[in-house]
Parts: structure tokens; C-alpha cells; sequence
């Protein structure tokens, strides 16, 4: 587990957070505690996914279903708010490492343990598919090894983005190459068995350190999982067998999980589990992290948690709250809203009724090495914060922005700006061949929007350059609440004292979350400060207001 960064949150919903376990494509995973005490897992999306309604109702249906699941070897999904900015999903902590950890920095699992292991999961995807649920990924790092037997983690997530506009964009795919079924990877829909080919794909890793299709690059393995067969080195006896039967490309040729947990434990998994199944040394190391874990909660006990009452479920229907409120946990008065990153508290009182995400109140900006947080507004936009859409700012709450006062944003009172054909001299048109004025050049920096203020996209920060009329000026680069960054280069179209207008473009070499496309900015002086105006739909029309830094 790493310790927070400056700049991310503190608090998610009712849950204090002690630190952030990992991170991947489809958010960031944090350590938290419930008012009564409860150690929980809290999985906050990217927030690019924030703005994608499609990604927002499988991720409502999705998680809706998994709270469902609640059986032995999984990890029950215990609260979540899909209507939040970014959308968030709480559910039990399991106390030890997952297997790809275990593997990775042990070695792997004796024969014994692979067994339980196995027989645990098949019992746990026997209750998954008889609730007409399919994982779908199932992989080492959604496997955890805990004193308790396995645990199968992360239900809700990979399927609510299965079909996701945004998640069409290079670099993102729906499940994990390497452990999807060939069925997964060519599109031809998936059953209960998709999950038993990956079962199969955990066994082998497990029992020999390896997974049965290696390969350099996710095409390689995507492949080799569809036309090659599966190299299950060392593995012998009947667990070589069961792996051979779990990958057969043809999914009816695949045992079902019923069958596979009454061959390795005819008298089931608990039983097997309670006389002991974990080798020695991750007994050490699931009790050193049991150790660590009370004292980093023990010092971590002066950290201020903002209050929250329970999280509704359906903001729109009022149907109650998502998943059982802890027992323990009596909120005294309406939670606040949203916490910014500045810290000075906004004025007047806070509306009832909202989820709070606070964030560290030591945020520094990004220093002039680049490092820090950016979001760019090309970023596909963000919902990080429920469920792991992760890509600055400080709150994940929709709707909490302020606008004016007639309830507008400033994207909504913009004046059109004159195209360089109706610029005549002497209202403010460089003369001087098409060049960026000096009051333009320099950093600026300063906190983003998008959706007509919806949603916080955190820190654009601004350089720009000398530059003439078709030459790259300027780079925007965009850091948000999670830490993603993304850039973009500007190139001047046409400049003049009142505005600049330049066409945008993503860097390529940016994170798969981050917009690509090629958009319309518009910068303009407003007092001391700079404009950045985004017209970029993809990412909801990014507006800043940026101050200079030097």
C-alpha cells in the first residue's frame, strides 16, 4: 500500500481513506474506514468515464447486480454512488496480497495451496453464475489469498464498460489479455464459461509463475489465446488435465464450476481451508500486513474525515441507500458539499444530501519539472471516482459547481468571437505577420471544468511561446484528481490583442484515457488572468481560468 499524495482525496462518501493499494486502467483502489470501524476497499473511476451516460447505467446495473453476489470467497459489495461526478464502488477489504503480488514476489503457490485456491473460486463462480452473473475478469490481480481462503474481487466493473463509447479508443479493452476467453476476445458474446477459461488461464499461473499464453504485447497474447495452445510448463497430474479441459478454445468443451470444485474438494473449499492452506511464508506476510495495517489506522486517527451521511444509490428515485448502512454509523447533520482543492471554505452553507470527497489540504500545483497533477481537455473526460474512468481538481460530485447567478456557466455566456475574416484594423489585430503577442506568453495555471461546470477536470497548465500563424505555440497539459496527465499542442490559426484562436490537438504519446482529436481553443485575456475555452464535445467543452506563473 502507498501513502496519499497530495492533492488526492481524503474521504470518499462515509469512508476515511488510509491509503491507495493500486491503480490500473479503470481507476485507483484506496484503503478506507467506515465511521464504525469497518476496513473496506474503495475503487474510484477514472474520471473520463464521467461524462459517457452509457458507461454511467451499465455501472448503476452492474453494481446493482454485484451487491447481489455476497457469497463465500468474494468480496461483497458493500456501498457505491454511480451518480457521483466520479463514480465510486466500496466493498470488504480482503486482508492479504493477490495472487499476481504473491507470485510475483514469492514464488508460486505449492500444489496444495493451488487446489483451494481453485476449488474456492469455481465454488464462488457457481453462486456468481447461478445469479445469471458473469465476471468476466477473472485474473490474478482480482484473486486475493487471504487467512480465509481465497477471494474473487472487482465484480460490476469490467462488464459496465463492455460497450462503452469511450472505452473504444486505443489502448482499452474489456478484460485482460493473456486470461480472456477466445470467445471474450473475438466478440462472439459471453457465458459462464468465458469465466472458467480464465479459471483455468489463474490455475496455471498460479502453479508455475507463468500464464499459458505469454507474449510481449496485448496482440500477442489476444492471439495466442485464439490459435495457439496453451504452454502449461511444469504443471503434471490432475491439475495439468483440469487446466487442458478449463482452456479449450470451444466453450461448451469446458468443465462448469460445479464440477471443478467437486474434483478438488469433494467436501468443499471451507473445509480444506480451516486445516490450512497457505504456504508459510504468506502466512508471515498476510500477518505483517494485518500488524501494519492497525498501526497506519492507529496514527492515522488524527486525520480530520469530513461527514458524510450514507450514500443514495438512485439520487433520482430517493430509493434508499446502496448496500447495508454500518449498524454503528448516525450521522448528526446534513453532510456538506464538496471540499475544492483551495484551501479557504467556500461561503454560506452547503447543500444536504451530497457525497463529500475531500482532498488533502497540503495540494501544491505541479512544479515547472512537470510533475504533478494535470488533466487535459482532451481527456476523454472524467468520472474517476466511481469506479475506477480515472482521469483535476478536487471534488467528485456532479452539479456542485458554482455557475453565475441566473444559474448559467460561464461556457453558457460566452460572447462569439470574431473569425480572423471580420478582424479589421485597429480593433486589437496583430499586424506584425500573425505572431503571439508578449502579453500572452508565459505559464499559467489554474483549475478546470467541463459540462458547464459539471465536472472538475483539476490543473491545466499553460505554456505558451513565440509563434507565428501555423506553428506550435503552446502546450496545455491537464493533471487530474487521480494523477492522470494528459497534453495538448496548440497550433496558432489566428491572434490578436482581444483573443487567441488555435487548433488543439492530444499528444500522442499520451494515456489511453486522454482525447486525441483535433479541436478549437480559444484563449483570451480576462483582467490579470488568461481564458483557456475549450470546443472540444468529446471532452465536454474544458473551460479554465489560469493565472500567471511566471
Amino acid at each position: 500500500m502507498h501513502p496519499l499524495d497530495p492533492g488526492e482525496p481524503t474521504a470518499i462518501g462515509p469512508y476515511r481513506l488510509l491509503g491507495r493499494l493500486g491503480s490500473g486502467g479503470m481507476g485507483r483502489v484506496y484503503l478506507g474506514r467506515s465511521s464504525g470501524g469497518r476496513t473496506v476497499a474503495v475503487k474510484v473511476v477514472h474520471p473520463h468515464f464521467a461524462l459517457d451516460e452509457e458507461f454511467r447505467a451499465r455501472f448503476r446495473r452492474e453494481v446493482d447486480a454485484a451487491r447481489r453476489v455476497g457469497g463465500d470467497w468474494t468480496a461483497p459489495v458493500l456501498d457505491a454512488d454511480p451518480e457521483a461526478a466520479v463514480p465510486w464502488v466500496a466493498t470488504g477489504y480482503a486482508a492479504g496480497p493477490s495472487l499476481a503480488d504473491a507470485v510475483r514476489n514469492q514464488s508460486p503457490l505449492p500444489a496444495h495451496s493451488v487446489r483451494v485456491m481453485v476449488a474456492g473460486l469455481a465454488e464462488a463462480l457457481t453462486h456468481v453464475h447461478g445469479l445469471g452473473l458473469v465476471h468476466r475478469d477473472v485474473k490474478p490481480s482480482n484473486v486475493m489469498l487471504t487467512m480465509d481462503g481465497p477471494r474473487l474481487i472487482d465484480f460490476g466493473i469490467a462488464r459496465a464498460t463492455d460497450g462503452t463509447a469511450s472505452l473504444t479508443s486505443t489502448g482499452v479493452s474489456v478484460g485482460s489479455p493473456g486470461y480472456m476467453s477466445p470467445e471474450q476476445i473475438l466478440g462472439k458474446g459471453v457465458a459462464g464459461s468465458a469465466d472458467v477459461f480464465s479459471l483455468g488461464a489463474v490455475l496455471v499461473f498460479a502453479a508455475t509463475g507463468a500464464g499459458p499464453f505469454p507474449g510481449d504485447s496485448s496482440a500477442s497474447l489476444l492471439y495466442k489465446v485464439v490459435h495457439e495452445e496453451p504452454e502449461l510448463g511444469a504443471l503434471d497430474g490432475d491439475l495439468r488435465d483440469l487446466a487442458q479441459q478449463c482452456l479449450a478454445k470451444e466453450a461448451a468443451a469446458r468443465p462448469a464450476p460445479e464440477e471443478i470444485a467437486r474434483r478438488l474438494a469433494p467436501s468443499g473449499a471451507d473445509e480444506l481451508v480451516a486445516a490450512g492452506w497457505l504456504p508459510g511464508p504468506l502466512v508471515e506476510r498476510v500477518s505483517r500486513s494485518a500488524v501494519r495495517l492497525l498501526d497506519l489506522e492507529t496514527h492515522g486517527a488524527g486525520v480530520a474525515e469530513q461527514p458524510s451521511g450514507p450514500v443514495p444509490f438512485d439520487a433520482s428515485s430517493g430509493s434508499g441507500t446502496f448496500g447495508p448502512p454500518d449498524p454503528s454509523y448516525a450521522p448528526s447533520s446534513p453532510p456538506p458539499a464538496y471540499v475544492p482543492t483551495q484551501t479557504s471554505a467556500p461561503s454560506g452553507p452547503p447543500p444536504p444530501g451530497r457525497v463529500t470527497v475531500s482532498v488533502a489540504a497540503d495540494s501544491t500545483p505541479s512544479g515547472a519539472d512537470g510533475r504533478g497533477r494535470k488533466v487535459s481537455c482532451t481527456l476523454v473526460l472524467g468520472v474517476a471516482g466511481a469506479l475506477a474512468a480515472v482521469t483535476v481538481g478536487s471534488v467528485f460530485v456532479l452539479g456542485l459547481l458554482p455557475g453565475n447567478e441566473d444559474g448559467s456557466s460561464d461556457a453558457q455566456k460566452r460572447p462569439p468571437a470574431a473569425s480572423a475574416s471580420e478582424q479589421q484594423p485597429g480593433d486589437g489585430a496583430d499586424q506584425g505577420g500573425g505572431e503571439v503577442p508578449a502579453s500572452y506568453r508565459g505559464t499559467w495555471e489554474g483549475q478546470a471544468v467541463a459540462a458547464n461546470g459539471a465536472v472538475p477536470m483539476g490543473t491545466f497548465r499553460l505554456k505558451v511561446e513565440r509563434g507565428k500563424v501555423g506553428e506550435r505555440f503552446a502546450v496545455m497539459t491537464q493533471t487530474d484528481q487521480l494523477g492522470g496527465v494528459c497534453a495538448v499542442d496548440l497550433t496558432l490559426k489566428s491572434v490578436s490583442e482581444k483573443e487567441i484562436v488555435a487548433r488543439g490537438k492530444g499528444q500522442a504519446d499520451s494515456a489511453a484515457q486522454c482525447t486525441k482529436n483535433t479541436h478549437t481553443v480559444r484563449l483570451r485575456p480576462k483582467g490579470n488572468n488568461l481564458l483557456y475555452l475549450s470546443e472540444n464535445e468529446k471532452s465536454g467543452n474544458p473551460e479554465a481560468t489560469l493565472s500567471r506563473l511566471n
